[in-house]
């Protein structure tokens, strides 16, 4: 017999959400060539609309613009909800890329959640039929047609196998691939757009960054993969008797359908359950941090998207995981390269820092790095000067992303992976007890970091080694000091070393004497023009009077709009 579901499990947004079609299996590439490209030249409007001080009754504040920033980012996560699966993805997506888009942006998209319609059974019958040739009731001995779930790429339903195990039936919304190969192909467009602008172009990888999306959307709509995925994170953890993975059933997986175990257990952010069953929270808080630090450090293998929808807690304080789409790897030159980085933090040293985050691609060398080295510094003079169990993963976060934004760093997918799972994993610790704290549980698994020498496990690379290098590598300095200053006397001597000097004063006044010059200039036209007409329409020429005056009215609005950025140019040298 079919299982019934309460409606309460089921938690689904409105139907009517601008008439967005969820369900069907074709899509019109017109249609939705026009309805993305509104959402951007909107997103653009609103964008320029935001920068324009006059736009601000009783003149623009930073305070105003947060709250118009947080208003935008609002509108955006429910246009991108209401443009469908892909751009519930790709926004979830952006949400980790703190680098690129201001914080309020950041923050919005993180709460944005895909529980969307669910499809009709008429349509997972006909998706099972066609993939493995046979009826539901030929494949399953019960099969509930109520989903447990939906979500934008899929929904889950509940059955048993003729054999008699319980399994969890997972279904691709139909017209998916479609969809996404409609989609993409228009987003490569907005990309290069985006990657030939002038303002935003510069710095940024838009086209490598829409490979990136392209890549982890595909691999998330192949449940093959994300089969093989739950396979390994299974193995990963099979001397760990506190987690438990479900196992895939492979004669029920197809590149639409996966079919797993059914494992129930208590929402990980259910709290009153939780108590109810007797089970310690505090112990599950601890838990939750140690297998995700265990994914890290061991196994290179991580869970990208530990939300609460994708923790359980079994009826025996078994930690379960579910959902397998979106992982994240960690190669070993990576995790070597993250040690130096590391290395760097605990020495304070700025320098080192920028030489490691370069070296992972993190971080673009630019001429000037001092404003990037101040701000790294700071940040390594405010935190690490903290206990080491008082420091909060998600503050550090923040701030480490808000030196990034509109900065030469270009975090990987990775690395942004990692610190969103950390940051959530953090708020999912101290729903559970109130005095976790996540750097407190890393403590013991850093230590050993820094006393074995990281994640390789060449010895050569441990600490006493990396400071017997270093102790080398000074000596060696220490000893050709002498000589290097002699060279470079010599040239000063010699008159072969040059020097540049850059003074930034110089070039304010330069620029303000330019501006002063330009203004002058637009001021003689708007005379000479104004004047012209007058004269022409004396002597009864209008036409020509009224084409003088025109051009004396664009000069005219040129020379206002110069005013404005001179007057804007005061505000910023008073900042200053």
């Amino acid at each position: 017999m079919p299982v019934s579901v309460s409606s309460s499990e089921l938690t689904f947004p409105k139907q009517n959400r601008k008439a967005y079609r969820w369900n069907r299996e074709s899509y019109s590439r017109q249609r939705r060539f026009l309805d993305i490209w509104a959402f951007v030249l909107q997103l653009l409007s609103s964008r320029w609309w935001l920068s324009k001080s006059w736009s601000y009754a009783g003149g623009m504040t930073e305070d105003k613009r947060a709250t118009r920033r947080r208003k935008q980012a609002v509108w955006i996560r429910e246009t991108l909800l209401d443009l469908g699966p892909t751009f519930i993805k790709v926004g979830q997506l952006f949400s980790t890329r703190a680098d690129l888009f201001p914080a309020e942006y950041v923050e919005e998209l993180s709460k944005l959640q895909d529980r969307v319609p669910a499809f009709s059974y008429e349509i997972v019958e006909r998706i099972i039929e066609k993939d493995f040739g046979r009826t539901i009731p030929e494949l399953f001995c019960s099969f509930d047609p109520v989903p447990l779930a939906a979500a934008s790429l899929g929904q889950v339903h509940r059955a048993q196998l003729q054999s008699g195990e319980e399994v969890v039936v997972k279904i691709q919304r139909p017209g998916l691939k479609k969809l996404f190969d409609i989609d993409l192909r228009i987003l490569k467009g907005i990309a290069h757009y985006f990657q030939n602008h002038p303002k935003w172009g510069p710095g940024r990888d838009w086209l490598g960054i829409y490979e990136e999306c392209c890549k982890i959307l595909y691999e998330e709509i192949d449940y093959l993969n994300e089969g093989r995925n739950a396979d390994q994170f299974r193995r990963n953890f099979r001397e760990q008797e506190w987690v438990y993975v479900p196992r895939v059933f492979w004669r029920y997986a197809t590149p639409r359908v996966l079919t797993l175990e059914y494992v129930p257990g208590l929402k990980i952010s259910n709290y009153d359950a939780i108590d109810a069953a007797g089970i310690d929270r505090k112990r599950i808080a601890q838990l939750s941090a140690k297998a995700y630090l265990y994914q890290l450090l061991t196994d290179g293998f991580f869970h990208a998207d530990p939300h609460p929808g994708n923790l359980a807690v079994s009826s025996d304080g078994k930690l379960i995981f579910y959902d397998f789409g979106m992982m994240g790897q960690i190669t070993t030159l990576t995790r070597e390269k993250l040690l130096k980085t590391f290395f760097g933090f605990a020495q304070k040293d700025a320098n080192k820092v920028i030489a490691s985050l370069i070296d992972l691609g993190a971080l673009l060398p630019v001429d000037d790095m001092g404003p990037i080295r101040r701000s790294i510094q700071y940040m390594l003079d405010n935190f690490m000067g903290q206990p080491f169990d008082k420091q909060s993963v998600a503050q550090i976060g923040d701030d480490l992303f808000e030196i990034a934004y509109d900065q030469p760093f270009r975090f990987p997918a990775t690395f942004t992976f990692v610190m969103r799972a950390f940051s959530t994993l953090e708020g999912v610790g101290r729903g559970l007890d109130p005095t976790f704290n996540f750097m407190e549980v890393a403590e013991p698994f850093a230590a050993e970091l820094m006393t074995n020498g990281g994640f390789s496990n060449n010895q050569n690379g441990d600490l006493l080694g990396e400071l017997g290098r270093q102790a080398a590598q000074v000596s060696n300095t220490a000893l050709g000091l002498p000589r290097r200053m002699e060279d470079t006397l010599d040239k000063l001597e010699q008159g072969d070393l040059r020097m540049r000097v850059r003074s930034v004063e110089t070039d304010r006044i330069l620029r303000r004497l330019n501006l002063t010059h330009m203004g002058t200039n637009y001021a003689l036209l708007i005379g000479a023009f104004t004047l012209s007409a007058t004269i022409l329409l004396v002597n009864k020429y209008v036409w020509l009077a009224a084409i003088a005056a025109l051009a004396a009215s664009v000069a005219a609005i040129v020379f206002l709009r110069l005013l404005l950025r001179m007057k804007r140019y005061d505000s910023f040298e008073r900042m200053l």
